[in-house]
């Protein structure tokens, strides 16, 4: 990856041969365009806003070329452009002059909220419009004899009620994941461990608790999916960071072998969700109990 990353930086064709060529792979292999994200970020974050606009459009019109030569139309570039590239380079801006991980993080869930009242002035009945992209899926599920007709309905019908939240926070939640790699490419060429020391100190600010909390309440006490669930949706993922934030830091507080690391994210691939739910459970209550003050307290190494 590193060896990746030396190559984006040797040059703004370079770059945008990499953000090109990984937005098409994407069309096979989803997690490319994390890579094709993060090399936008990379120049961004290194160079400026010009330098990273720049390598947004040349990689732009060369995947157009590309996917109109192979697809017969540009429009999947452009929209890759728009959907992943546009959103990665602002929250790139916003950590190379802002100089705070935190701050651009909660930053980026407003990418999220955006896009969820942005889905709600648009289409007048969410619920149906998912469910009407998930037939398919559904009818596969009857074709396959997976689940009947009824349950295969009801299914999809819960599913949908909660698509707009699940969109929206997987979104934003994919553009800070590809900030991330860009980030610690960054670190990794010109400030060795600097990423990592400035992750393991991530830190929501109380504001967005309350915020978690009060939408939790509120999807409490109706039991319905709504804009409350919604919301919860939306904030989740700033939790999980956090708590993963302090498993890092513990982990290097105890000075644990990396294996342990590696243990921990085996878990929340096959644990999946519960053990997300009990990590961002650890963010939650950090923001409050400030868990690696405590170790600093006690002499401990948390950053």
């Amino acid at each position: 990856m590193q060896a990746l990353a030396s190559f984006v930086m040797r040059g703004r064709s370079q770059a945008a041969l990499v953000a090109a060529v990984a937005a098409l792979l994407s069309l096979m292999v989803p997690l490319a365009a994390l890579i094709s994200s993060a090399a936008v970020a990379l120049v961004t974050l290194r160079q400026g806003a010009r330098e990273g606009l720049l390598v947004g459009i040349f990689a732009g019109l060369a995947s157009g070329l590309l996917a109109f030569a192979a697809l017969g139309s540009p429009a999947p570039a452009v929209g890759f452009a728009l959907a992943l590239w546009l959103p990665v380079w602002l929250t790139a801006l916003g950590l190379r002059h802002g100089r705070s991980l935190s701050l651009t993080v909660q930053g980026s869930a407003l990418i999220g909220l955006a896009i969820l009242v942005g889905l709600h002035l648009k289409i007048a009945e969410p619920a149906v419009y998912w469910a009407e992209l998930l037939e398919p899926v559904r009818a596969s599920l009857v074709s396959g004899e997976i689940l009947d007709e009824a349950g295969s309905q009801a299914l999809v019908g819960q599913l949908a009620r909660w698509m707009t939240g699940i969109f929206a926070a997987s979104f934003y939640f994919q553009v800070l994941l590809a900030l991330f790699i860009g980030r610690w490419w960054q670190a990794a060429l010109y400030n060795p461990g600097g990423f990592g020391a400035e992750f393991r100190v991530l830190r929501l600010h109380p504001a967005a608790g309350l915020l978690g909390a009060a939408s939790f309440v509120a999807f409490y006490l109706t039991g319905e999916a709504g804009w409350s669930a919604e919301l919860v949706l939306l904030v989740s993922p700033l939790f999980l960071l956090q708590g993963i934030a302090v498993v890092h830091a513990l982990a290097t507080s105890f000075r644990l072998q990396r294996a342990w690391l590696i243990g921990f994210y085996a878990l929340l691939v096959l644990a999946m969700p519960h053990a997300e739910l009990l990590v961002a459970g650890l963010g939650f209550a950090d923001i409050w109990t400030d868990i690696r003050a405590k170790l600093r307290g006690r002499g401990g190494k948390a950053e």
